[in-house]
């Protein structure tokens, strides 16, 4: 059974950064599709970063490109997202998910591609 538990969301002033981390579990770390989405209070979660387990390559969304940084601790089974240069758009709840046995490709953000969901962690960012 998967599992992804978020940790490291919290409240920053615009400019500001935070790391969030999603320790995962129930699933072989090799060939999934690993990501981190948001959801803002009234909007639709959107995929934020993305990539493949073992691998090195990243996507992003054009909103956090250069601000944000996915990676991933294989000894540890863990996945990262540095945040820097905050913004108050950036204001919502991060959730960690996995699609596994398959890598990313395709519609990288499409959700119904994940199987597997954190519960999130809140991430506030004051202007």
């Amino acid at each position: 059974q998967v599992q992804l538990v978020e940790s490291g969301g919290g409240s920053v002033q615009a400019g500001g950064s935070l790391r969030l981390a999603c320790a995962t579990s129930g699933f072989t770390y090799r060939k999934n599709c690993i990501a981190w989405f948001r959801q803002a209070p009234g909007k639709e979660r959107e995929g934020v970063a993305a990539m493949s387990t073992g691998g090195d390559i990243t996507y992003y969304a054009d909103s956090v490109r250069g601000r944000f940084t996915i990676s991933q601790d294989n000894a540890k089974n863990t996945l990262y997202l540095q945040m820097n240069s905050l913004k108050p758009e950036d204001t919502a709840m991060y959730y960690c998910a996995a699609a596994t046995n398959t890598v990313c490709s395709g519609a990288i953000f499409a959700r119904d591609k994940y199987n597997g969901w954190g519960q999130g962690t809140q991430v506030t960012v004051s202007s």
